[in-house]
This record gives C-alpha cells, structure tokens and sequence, in this order.
C-alpha cells in the first residue's frame, strides 16, 4: 500500500510540499512472485531438408505466449494464419508481394547458404589425426608405483578408445582417464593413465582406436600403437618413451 503526505502552509493552501511512498511487502508474495502479467513473442526459422540438398523447405513460425498464431511455409509460398490472432498480420503481409518475394527466397538466400558454410567448417574438421605420446609421471627405481600416462591430442571426432597393455595383454584395472577436453579448435584431447609396478623387460602399449586412423593396410586400420620399454640399464632412465605416426605406430 502507499499514503501521500501534505504539508500544510501557514496562510496558503495545502502545498504537496513533500511526498512519502511507503512501501509494505507482505513476504512471502512480494519477495518470491511478481503479480505483473508477463507476454512472450517468438519468431522462429527452421530449414527442414529432405534428399540431401535437394529438397529444401524454409519455415518461419511467430509464437505468442507458447501458441503458434502465424507462419510462413516455402512449400506454401505466403502466410497462414494458424489461429485468429494471426488473421489480420497474415493478410497485410501476403500483399506485400516485395515482401513475399524475399520470404520466398530465404531458401537460398537463408537454408542453402548457411548449410553450405556449416558444411565447408565441418569437412575441414571431419577427421583429424591423433598425436600420441607415451611418459611416466616419475623416472624411479623399478619395483615401486609408477602412472603411465597416454596422451591423445588434436584429434576429431571425439570417438575415440584408449586402451593399456602389458607384454600384450590388455590392462582394465589402475587405469583412470580425463576424458574428452575440447581444445577450442573443434578437436580433442585426452589422457588414459596406467597406476603400475613396472618390471624388467616388460613392453607397455598405449594402442588409439579412431576413424582417422587409415594409414596401416586391414585390419590393423583405425589403430594406433605406441610402446614404452622397460629397462634396467641406469637408475632414472629405465623407460623409453616416444611418438609415432600411425603408419609406423604398430608394435
């Protein structure tokens, strides 16, 4: 509720000198929900296609409040009204024919040109190879814990599988991951890591799984192998680590 004061003037009339608005909340309605009506007017485009890029249909939909009351179909080529509210608007516009003639060329001008760009950047990034590389966290002593660590970078698509092997065999347990890092680019990165007890003469692999890798004839197409080598040679120098193009990645 508010209240006005009016200050009263020795020898004049009442002068609105000073005005005060109270405001009183009544919690919770105040603080929690605005009594105010709310109205929402949405214009929506959509490019619908159909055998490729073939058939191409272009739609613009106005939404009032969450009901559709207007829209414009290529396939129609002018406007409908969808309910009453929509009549008078549809009507206007229809004889616009400039204006139909633009809304009509938006399959063109709006669906076919976006898709054609949105193709281009995809097929720059379709497939793009991973780089791998293999490294111990810590360069000890053999018979103490030690993370092996893959890392797969630059990648794309983000389907990729990762998997540790010891001497051949796969290794499912102590092995954690990331998983997938966008880089900002539209490709990937990721790091699978291997807890372990490395050995003397054991060959751990770090084999990549991933649609850009096509390079080795079948069936070894799609993989990716890298190894470290455990050595004995010189404390602190007991792994060989490295990278590998795909081609030449098989162990």
């Amino acid at each position: 509720s508010s209240s006005m004061v009016c200050l009263w003037l020795p020898g004049g009339p009442c002068v609105a000198a000073v005005v005060l608005t109270l405001m009183v909340l009544s919690p919770p309605m105040a603080l929690v929900r605005d009594p105010r009506p709310r109205f929402l007017q949405q214009v929506k485009s959509e490019c619908r296609f159909s055998s490729g890029m073939e058939r191409v249909r272009y739609l613009q939909r106005h939404i009032y409040n969450q009901e559709e009351h207007l829209r414009f179909d290529s396939c129609v080529g002018r406007y409908q009204a969808v309910t009453e509210l929509g009549r008078i608007q549809a009507e206007y516009w229809n004889s616009q024919k400039g204006f139909l003639e633009q809304k009509r060329a938006k399959v063109d001008t709006f669906c076919r040109f976006n898709s054609a760009i949105v193709e281009i950047l995809t097929a720059q990034r379709r497939l793009s190879e991973p780089k791998v590389t293999v490294y111990p966290t810590k360069t000890q002593p053999l018979d103490h814990h030690n993370l092996l660590v893959c890392s797969v970078s630059g990648f794309y698509p983000g389907h990729i599988e990762v998997r540790w092997f010891r001497n051949g065999q796969e290794e499912k347990t102590g092995v954690v991951s990331t998983g997938l890092i966008r880089n900002g680019d539209w490709t990937f990165q990721t790091l699978v890591m291997l807890e372990t007890v490395p050995q003397s003469g054991e060959v751990y692999t770090c084999q990549v799984e991933h649609p850009s890798l096509t390079s080795p004839p079948l069936p070894l197409a799609g993989l990716f192998r890298l190894l470290l080598l455990v050595t004995s040679s010189s404390p602190g120098s007991w792994l060989t680590s490295g990278t590998s193009s795909p081609s030449s990645a098989f162990a």
